[in-house]
């Protein structure tokens, strides 16, 4: 919950004097994939001829000067200084976020802090929408470019992006391991291109620079009026990358993903939408697809091979935070549990959901066939992302009164400066629901709806269970040992509420009068912790008559392994030979 030490899980972190370069090239993969591939539509759709904004200079300044603080504010100030200052050991994400502010008890249905928890849990929902549409827009408008090079290429678009998709969705089983290494240094390629084609430019129309002023940005406003406030829905999509910096920290570290911000990302960015500024004042025309439009013809197949690698590379970080949301929500108990394959030995964050990457693949399928171009995925894009946003800022207002103790007029500046920007946004991107707008809700809603009736349901199993459950106190003080045969051996029942006796025990014993010389009672405990260190993983309570209460803990980030951590539990006293048990 601080700045000072970095807490990611140690699997996350090499070692060396080069560690921390080496987490920042890994973090340029991962982390900045996303946001990195934004010039390849975000500028183009500020000026989309729905919006009815000419591309003059003075439009153009002012849309680059939004970009500018946009970049800076919510990206730069709001995520890398605030939001990953509130960590749960090292983890983050919204819905790490949302445990921070849940109470020891579940709260009362209908109660201010309720709300809060059902807004963290939305945002989270939310998320899984934006992992539909991320894929579909990145590849498609990477593919694209090759309808620029040459129209013979426009009948093969949409099969081009289609066939992209599916193989990147079908490798998913095989885990990103292998690959991981190259995501790194091929992203820090297309950053440096990114950087170099708007720097060409910006050298041929240097008045670009003078976005940097913010009343270009609030002229802009002034001189557009409505229209103008709608274009700050295309201008969101230069940040549509920022909840990825927070869910991912919890694999590089605060440190690294900010040093990846500040010495490649954010120069990148910037010279390339000034650069798309400067081609535009210099060339209107180009406004069809600036982004392609800046790099010489020779070039353009490089680019757009280079392009689609970059968005192959985004859409793999989207996929795999969810499943690292699937694993998290289940693990928590809002979702049912589903086939969870670990793709690494040593990388606890790479895993692979079959359900999952499936479900992601049909829906990204449908998308393309639907919309079949890029601008039109732009209307859907954005909602999801800024309804995120506004979320984390009302939970992070909650987080700095109780953790980080901040005065409640401190925390309210805070979060009502971040609010009215969140809201600003917010508001252009609503008027996108008629247009796509409502498809990642849809997809928000019903995620939110299975969330919501699992964990609802498993409450209501454990008061039914529980009524009918005995305690073990109880059970002990009415069990006759001389009445009972005891047979060699040791017996493992589970059972999740570990003050009670099993059922399975209690019907053993009531229909074949045995049991065994050794009886664990066995609960796992899933902590509202990413990871439970192993000195912490097993706790051992000898009882009484040969009985053993064993709880096995683990964090909302890790599978539960038994066989391998009852091992653990011989160590602690624990009379166990895992051949003997049953």
């Amino acid at each position: 919950m601080s700045d000072a030490p970095e807490t990611a899980p140690p699997h996350a972190r090499p070692s060396g004097n080069n560690a921390l370069l080496l987490l920042a090239l890994g973090a340029l993969g991962v982390v900045y994939g996303d946001i990195g591939t934004s010039p390849l539509y975000a500028f183009r759709e500020s000026f989309h001829e729905g919006h009815g904004i000419p591309a003059t200079a003075e439009n153009i300044i002012g849309v680059l000067s939004l970009i500018f603080w946009s970049l800076i504010i919510i990206i730069t100030i709001k995520y890398l200084v605030f939001v990953m200052r509130a960590d749960n050991h090292g983890e983050g994400g919204i819905l790490v976020l949302t445990t921070l502010i849940m109470p020891a008890r579940d709260p009362r249905r209908g109660t201010g802090r309720w709300w809060l928890i059902m807004l963290g849990l939305f945002g989270t929902a939310l998320l899984y929408g934006d992992g539909i549409i991320t894929p579909a827009i990145s590849v498609l408008s990477a593919v694209e470019g090759l309808g620029v090079a040459t129209p013979l290429f426009e009948p093969f678009i949409i099969p081009i992006t289609i066939a992209i998709l599916v193989a990147l969705f079908w490798f998913q089983r095989h885990g990103t391991e292998r690959v991981g290494r190259i995501f790194g240094p091929v992203t820090l390629v297309w950053f440096v291109v990114l950087g170099s084609l708007g720097l060409w430019w910006i050298t041929r129309q240097p008045d670009v620079l003078a976005a940097a002023n913010p009343l270009h940005g609030l002229n802009f406003f002034r001189h557009n009026g409505w229209p103008g406030f709608l274009v700050l829905g295309s201008v969101f999509l230069v940040v549509t990358g920022g909840e990825a910096l927070y869910a991912d920290m919890g694999h590089f570290g605060r440190t690294p993903i900010r040093l990846a911000w500040f010495a490649v990302v954010l120069p990148a960015l910037l010279l390339n939408y000034f650069g798309q500024g400067a081609l535009l004042i210099t060339n209107p025309a180009a406004i069809e697809n600036p982004f392609y439009h800046m790099a010489p013809s020779w070039a353009l197949y490089p680019v757009v091979a280079l392009a689609t690698f970059a968005t192959v590379i985004a859409s793999q970080a989207l996929i795999t935070g969810a499943f690292s949301l699937t694993r998290q929500a289940v693990q928590l108990g809002y979702l049912p549990r589903v086939v969870i394959d670990q793709t690494s030995p040593s990388a606890v964050g790479q895993i692979y959901i079959p359900t999952v990457n499936w479900l992601l693949l049909a829906s990204c399928i449908a998308l393309v066939l639907v919309a079949r171009s890029s601008t039109r995925l732009a209307a859907a894009y954005g909602l999801a992302v800024t309804t995120t946003m506004v979320v984390t800022t009302l939970l992070l207002f909650v987080v700095a009164r109780e953790r980080w103790k901040w005065s409640l007029p401190v925390a309210v500046l805070f979060a009502a400066f971040f609010l009215v920007i969140d809201l600003g946004f917010w508001g252009a991107n609503v008027m996108k629901i008629p247009a796509g707008g409502w498809f990642p809700l849809l997809v928000g809603v019903l995620v939110l709806t299975v969330m919501t009736t699992w964990k609802r349901g498993r409450q209501l199993l454990r008061q039914i269970m529980g009524k009918r459950a005995v305690r073990f106190s109880d059970f002990a003080a009415g069990f006759d040992s001389a009445g009972v045969v005891r047979v060699p051996g040791t017996a493992v029942y589970m059972y999740s509420d570990p003050e009670c006796t099993p059922p399975a025990l209690l019907h053993n014993l009531e229909h074949n009068k045995v049991i065994h010389e050794k009886v664990i009672l066995l609960s796992i405990k899933v902590n509202e912790v990413p990871y439970v260190p192993a000195a912490e993983r097993v706790e051992v309570h000898p009882l009484q008559n040969g009985f053993y209460r064993v709880v096995l803990c683990y964090g909302f980030m890790e599978d539960p392994d038994v066989p391998r951590d009852l091992a653990l539990a011989r160590e602690r006293g624990l009379p166990l030979e895992p051949g003997e048990a049953t």
